[in-house]
């Protein structure tokens, strides 16, 4: 089931796990996940409300909690003990990028870091609730459009800093965001920790047939914009696309700047890019720079190889593309963040990161790849 995600107002935890709860996700299973953890002194409840004249899901929870702050350390651990293994993997994966995060603002171990505004233990009911909803919703992909930021100032432990806050922007490294004319914080920590979590993927929805949508109540009021988070499921299919093939062959480029091409043709919306080696007239080596994309991208790729190759022409081709279903998660391996791609047959983590993991921990590739496996795996 893929997950797509409008938060034109922002994002928070409560809010996300309002969209859930309203798409179907069943209360008391959620409950249920949240007990499994062993945490004393909290509620969740779904109420209905009216938000502009929006009918939305408000999830309400509360914690008994006299703590102003907590060790990281000790929510990772209370969110690990969560059943089934997937969602304490989720919820791990958002507390961990959490304490991370801090540990760089602070220069503190991730382990030791004090939390303030997500410190309490309504941080974990949300974490693990949305984690149990994804669960039972069967959700195997998120996507989202642009986060909306606002602006102005946000209060926090450390004063009066602008918004959104060091460590919700830090956070939301790698996300597409947008600008919105709303004062204060409109993305809260929790919720930016949970899109990357989710390995949430930036795009118009995707191919799919749609569902439900519901949408999420946030606390705040606007001035003639609900804040609601809007949330839609579907069901993909694995009925064949047509999709476009741009393809050029070149004599006379470097394989560094092959290499940067077939990057920037992926950035820029390429559902793949690769060169294959190819013998052309009077037995020069080259190659031929392929490209995959959707119909509606391909001026726009083509552009990019002829710009970056030199090129004098290139051909294309339509083709009929089958793409499995595959959702991605994010494992830590030693304080570490790792993507791994789930598709029906098999997981792959991805090679950035577990490169970008092995150099740190001076540890060979394929054991930074075992270990990452082991955890996807639980």
């Amino acid at each position: 089931m893929i997950l797509w995600l409008n938060p034109a107002t922002g994002l928070s935890g409560d809010m996300l796990l309002g969209a859930l709860l309203g798409l179907g996700a069943p209360l008391e299973q959620v409950r249920s996940a949240i007990e499994s953890t062993g945490l004393r002194g909290w509620s969740l409840d779904a109420e209905q409300v009216q938000v502009d004249g929006i009918a939305a899901t408000k999830a309400v929870v509360t914690a008994d909690d006299d703590a102003p702050e907590r060790h990281a350390a000790e929510l990772i651990e209370i969110a690990s003990r969560a059943r089934p293994e997937p969602v304490a993997q989720l919820a791990v994966s958002a507390i961990q990028a959490i304490a991370e995060v801090e540990g760089r603002l602070h220069d503190r171990d991730p382990a030791e870091v004090h939390l303030h505004e997500v410190g309490g233990l309504d941080t974990v009911v949300d974490t693990v609730g949305v984690a149990a909803a994804l669960h039972e919703l069967s959700v195997t992909a998120v996507h989202s459009a642009p986060i909306a930021l606002g602006s102005g100032t946000v209060r926090c432990a450390h004063g009066v800093l602008p918004a959104p806050a060091p460590a919700t922007l830090r956070l939301l490294d790698g996300a597409a965001v947008v600008g919105a004319d709303l004062a204060g914080e409109t993305v809260t920590p929790t919720g930016a920790a949970l899109v990357a979590a989710m390995g949430t993927r930036f795009t118009p929805p995707p191919a799919m047939t749609l569902g439900a949508t519901a949408y999420g109540a946030g606390t705040k009021r606007f001035p003639q914009r609900p804040n609601v988070l809007s949330a839609s499921l579907g069901s993909s299919s694995t009925e064949p696309e047509t999709m476009v093939v741009v393809e050029c062959n070149v004599d006379d480029v470097t394989g560094e700047s092959l290499g940067h091409v077939v990057e920037r043709l992926l950035d820029a919306g390429a559902a793949d890019a690769w060169t294959s080696p190819a013998t052309m007239k009077k037995s020069r080596p080259a190659h031929v720079l392929h490209v995959l994309c959707a119909p509606g991208v391909e001026a726009e790729l083509t552009e990019i190889v002829v710009a970056e190759t030199g090129t004098l022409g290139t051909r294309r081709h339509e083709v009929q593309r089958t793409a499995l279903p595959r959702r991605t998660t994010t494992v830590s391996v030693r304080g570490h963040r790792i993507r791994v791609k789930h598709g029906p047959h098999r997981s792959k983590p991805e090679h950035d990161d577990v490169a970008a993991a092995a150099k740190a921990l001076g540890l060979p590739l394929r054991t930074v790849t075992d270990i990452a496996l082991d955890e996807a795996r639980g």
